[in-house]
């Protein structure tokens, strides 16, 4: 396929891995549909375990999906046609244009790589006919001498797509500077043409001290800083892996309600939770150790890219016995996706799609048999609130927006299941979902986004503060995503020089 020739492209590339790439990308998405352009996102391929369905039922990673969002288009798989989902041990579940297509070690996924590189190529192709403008993002570094031969996402899609590119480099970290000159030594000559400018993020202080070193970049590589983005946590956007997660508590002095996290291995789509931890009354922690757990309110049980070993994992680490002794002792516990796989008396896997372990014993909350099969389900839904116990509480027959993600069929809940889904991938259907206890204070679910419905979201926080006696802080405003994309953007015209990036793209 031939690219359009007046398509334009920009690239944003990192010097190391969570430097500031996916949210500069997502800025320039937002300022390209702000001053009128038709803008896509695209990332050749992706590793991570946080992902997003399409409207047709394909999973792409979720940063792309919020880059789409950015940029008010809608998220196809052309925009991340390959998605990597490390399952341990080395190996990763290979997702090519939406579909699992296998799961491989790095050697055998390089055997692949031609073929995979064919179809990226075919996708931005397709993506530069039909919009005026494609935002591209790297993955990690463009010069890791060890991967640079086998590297789809960086350099080659520059030169392949002829792009300019912005490098960002992370200065909280420190050594910024060695990081970009380092960076553009190894790359080769017709590579470092394509670097256009620096950006510095993460940057705290008085912006004159860096002086010197702008003029000794620009000097010694030839190539200028197109801008110094300021160290900012009051602009949200979803992070892209766990390296983002902070480890610390949400909330501030006045949180009277402790939720915690289970912070798997395989800790997937954790932005499930954002919107708790944006609650004014609630202090969210992930825990990763028995030392952490604490007195929780509620305990979640989060998805996993590798449900048995991670419920191996909280065996292991003594959560396990935790979670049934707060159960027991009354604290509510939910469980999404894997975490609701866990969350059941047995784990069958016969054809060992998961693990070489045929039958696990769940942790026995819910009365529910998991069964792994080959095929994955990922499907937006419509559902509706169907229990009305415990956590559901007064939100009987609302009405909300998710997703599923998810290997493995659970049966045994055909009289207990909390939510009703209405619709798939635009097919009306009606099943039921999830399981919940006769209390209606252990909730399983294969639906992804309960929490960003406010009606379930204040049911669940309402239960909590009443079963602990306290109450809750209403929010200082209802948090609109979209604002917080044009509130980025307004930072990155304010700090970069978006003539430079205009003159890069070659769009007037």
């Amino acid at each position: 396929m031939t690219d359009r020739p007046d398509a334009g492209v920009i690239m944003v590339q990192g010097t190391s891995s969570h430097a500031g790439k996916s949210v500069l990308a997502t800025a320039l998405c937002r300022i390209f549909a702000q001053d009128g352009f038709m803008a896509a996102p695209f990332k050749a391929q992706n590793m991570s375990l946080n992902s997003y369905v399409t409207p047709d039922g394909s999973e792409i990673g979720r940063s792309q999906a919020v880059q789409a969002q950015a940029a008010r288009a809608v998220p196809r798989v052309e925009m991340n046609p390959v998605l990597l989902k490390p399952e341990g041990g080395g190996r990763s579940q290979v997702i090519l244009m939406g579909r699992p297509v296998a799961v491989t070690s790095p050697q055998q996924y390089y055997e692949l790589r031609p073929g995979i590189w064919d179809a990226a190529a075919a996708a931005l192709g397709r993506l530069r006919a039909e919009y005026d403008v494609v935002v591209m993002e790297g993955a990690g570094s463009p010069a890791e001498i060890n991967l640079k031969e086998q590297d789809i996402a960086n350099m080659r899609v520059a030169l392949h797509a002829d792009s300019p590119v912005l490098l960002v480099g992370d200065i909280d970290r420190g050594g910024v500077f060695a990081q970009f000159v380092g960076t553009m030594a190894l790359l080769d000559p017709a590579e470092r043409r394509l670097v256009r400018g620096y950006v510095i993020n993460k940057f705290r202080g008085d912006q004159s001290l860096l002086t010197p070193g702008l003029e000794y970049l620009h000097r010694t590589t030839g190539v200028p800083v197109a801008g110094v983005l300021p160290y900012f946590s009051d602009i949200h956007i979803p992070e892209e892996d766990s390296l983002g997660l902070d480890p610390g508590a949400s909330g501030g002095a006045e949180a009277v309600l402790d939720i915690a996290v289970m912070r798997l291995p395989h800790l997937a789509n954790f932005d499930d939770f954002d919107p708790l931890a944006r609650e004014p009354s609630v202090s969210l922690r992930y825990v990763g150790s028995a030392d952490e757990f604490g007195q929780p309110d509620l305990v979640i049980i989060p998805g996993s890219k590798t449900t048995v070993a991670d419920l191996g994992w909280l065996n292991a680490m003594g959560l396990s016995d935790l979670i049934r002794a707060a159960r027991d002792g009354g604290t509510p516990v939910i469980g999404i996706c894997g975490g609701y796989q866990m969350l059941g008396r047995e784990i069958l896997d016969p054809h060992q799609v998961e693990s070489p372990e045929r039958h696990t014993r769940g942790l026995g909350l819910l009365p529910v048999r998991t069964t792994f099969s080959t095929d994955k389900s990922t499907h937006q839904v419509r559902a509706r609130v169907a229990g009305s116990a415990g956590l559901l509480r007064g939100c009987e027959g609302a009405e909300f927006s998710a997703y599923e993600i998810h290997m493995g069929h659970t049966t045994g809940a055909a009289q207990t299941s909390p939510f009703t889904i209405l619709q798939r991938s635009g097919q009306s259907v009606d099943v039921r979902d999830g399981a919940v206890d006769s209390e209606g204070l252990t909730l399983g679910t294969y639906l992804h986004g309960l929490f960003h419905e406010r009606a379930l979201r204040s049911s669940i926080l309402g239960h909590l503060a009443r079963r602990k006696g306290v109450a809750l802080e209403d929010p200082a405003h209802e948090f609109y995503q979209d604002a917080e994309y044009d509130r980025l953007a307004g930072l990155v015209r304010e700090h970069i020089d978006m003539k430079m990036v205009y003159g890069a793209v070659g769009l007037a």
